[in-house]
């Protein structure tokens, strides 16, 4: 929902990175991996209690996410390659936390297979989606909104890394609003693809 709803008030920012990072000769490629780097190492900072720098590492590398788009597009460098790399890449990320947190609380691993099983359906939607339609937007494929797109996730991984003691109730919120975004998605899927 942030992802499409507010995006005309930080693509400023994510302009001004991708032209800096331009003038740096780095690729929209080379962004994505760095993202995807620090979106690992989040992980790494979880796994080591290292709560406040794995959350700002994370949006660090969420901030990147964006920005490689926005390089791609303002290079006129768009390609499937790249539009491959950053989704395989935000998924990494996504499952890396997700891995850390079931490794690190044990007692809720059954609420993170739910968490990733509705991450995991929901992103097949999204995906398959994106493959058979014909219409494009901005981005180098369709992309379908949903109540719970990327940037949440950001919010909600953040609360999951900073409140430990909430955690089971942040984990079931995030999987029902995933599961929301599914159903929409799906919705919108039969409508497009009928």
């Amino acid at each position: 929902m942030l992802d499409t709803h507010a995006r005309k008030y930080v693509n400023p920012i994510i302009e001004l990175g991708a032209k800096f990072l331009l003038k740096l000769k780095l690729t929209p490629n080379n962004v994505t991996i760095l993202a995807l780097l620090l979106g690992i190492s989040t992980s790494i900072f979880l796994y080591f209690d290292m709560q406040v720098v794995a959350v700002i590492v994370l949006w660090i590398s969420g901030y990147l996410d964006a920005v490689d788009g926005a390089m791609a597009r303002r290079s006129n460098s768009s390609s499937s390659f790249g539009t491959l790399l950053d989704i395989v890449s935000d998924r990494i990320v996504e499952v890396g936390i997700v891995l850390v947190l079931g490794i690190k609380f044990v007692d809720l691993r059954y609420n993170f297979i739910v968490l990733t099983a509705c991450i995991l359906m929901s992103m097949t939607i999204f995906l398959t989606v994106g493959a058979l339609s014909e219409k494009k937007g901005v981005k180098s494929f369709y992309y379908q909104a949903g109540v719970a797109e990327r940037s949440e996730g950001f919010i909600f991984f953040s609360l999951m890394i900073l409140f430990p003691s909430y955690l089971r109730i942040i984990t079931n919120i995030f999987s029902i609003l995933i599961i929301v975004t599914a159903i929409q998605r799906f919705l919108e899927a039969k409508r497009l693809l009928d």
